[in-house]
């Protein structure tokens, strides 16, 4: 049996977002080593503020400024910081009750071990070095014997400079397996070739395989060489460029039926301008040299396969 493949992934993008008035005054606040919550109607004081009641869903505006020390309510330790967490040694995810918020506050202390961490001890912030107005302006909390260092006041809210918006990252790193399936159809790609696996019981073709029959439910195993020529089923015209893919926009990216096949996979269609592609398009493969997989499908010539032969796959 072939060695399953695997390999590890990365899925990362930037989210970008603006701050209302609220987000703002509190990430502007973090820069100026302040901490803002918001008080509610009943008078609970909310830190990290956000802009409407949980209970009421009234839109809530009245600042407070809180101590930058406070109470470790819960805790878990962290043994082995990943990338980009706040800090690159072992150290404890606490929420923290600042002094005049009724709500904790999650980040990171800086402990010397688990045995230096209890639910009740006191800490307050260690400021970064550089802030920008961002939760990293708090570098970590820290262990800290005194009381509260001030009574909660309120707060405008109104600095200068304000930030209006954020760029927080997302990452997600990984190891992804296809499986026995999969790794036969990547393998016979790498050998030009479409395979794909057909249901015992409804006798579909999928292509690609996933090991399981979708509709039936049943195991997948009896392989079936499929195309390499194929239909166009549906398709959209891409207008956006992406990041780090060298493809002039516009583009066409398809649904593409092989012949033999049940299921329609997706790929680039090249070869024909973008406003000439149609759905029922015979089209086939094109692989560049030493490519694993098709770079794109190009027409071949042929007349349009008749609605009635596509119609299910779209």
């Amino acid at each position: 049996m072939p060695e399953v493949l695997k390999a590890p992934l990365i899925v990362e993008f930037p989210f970008t977002r603006s701050l209302g008035p609220v987000q703002s005054a509190f990430l502007t606040g973090l820069r100026e080593r302040t901490v803002l919550g918001v008080r509610t109607s009943a008078g609970k004081v909310l830190v990290p503020p956000v802009e409407y009641d949980p209970v009421t869903a009234e839109e809530i505006r009245d600042l407070v400024e809180v101590g930058a020390t406070g109470t470790v309510t819960t805790w878990a330790w962290n043994h082995e910081p990943r990338p980009g967490q706040p800090l690159d040694t072992p150290f404890a995810w606490v929420l923290v009750e600042l002094d005049g918020a009724d709500t904790a506050l999650l980040h990171a202390l800086d402990a010397e071990g688990p045995d230096n961490v209890r639910t009740g001890m006191r800490v307050r912030v260690r400021w970064a070095a550089e802030r920008a107005g961002t939760i990293n302006d708090i570098a970590c909390f820290e262990p800290y014997d005194g009381e509260a260092e001030a009574q909660p006041q309120p707060h405008s809210g109104e600095f200068e400079d304000a930030v209006t918006g954020i760029v927080a990252p997302a990452r997600l790193d990984y190891t992804y397996s296809p499986g026995r399936a999969q790794t036969g159809y990547i393998n016979a790609l790498a050998e030009r070739r479409a395979v794909g696996e057909r249901c015992p019981s409804c006798r579909k073709v999928y292509v690609p395989p996933r090991g399981a029959c979708p509709t039936c439910g049943v195991a997948t195993n009896e392989q079936v060489e499929t195309g390499p020529a194929g239909t166009v089923t549906t398709y959209c015209i891409v207008n956006i460029k992406a990041k780090n893919l060298d493809i002039e926009v516009p583009y066409v990216y398809a649904h593409i039926a092989l012949d033999g096949a049940d299921l329609a996979l997706h790929g680039r269609i090249a070869g024909i301008p973008y406003d000439q592609v149609r759905m029922g398009l015979r089209v086939e493969p094109v692989w560049r040299e030493g490519g694993r997989y098709p770079d794109h499908y190009r027409p071949t010539g042929e007349p349009d396969a008749d609605y009635e032969t596509y119609k299910e796959l779209i």
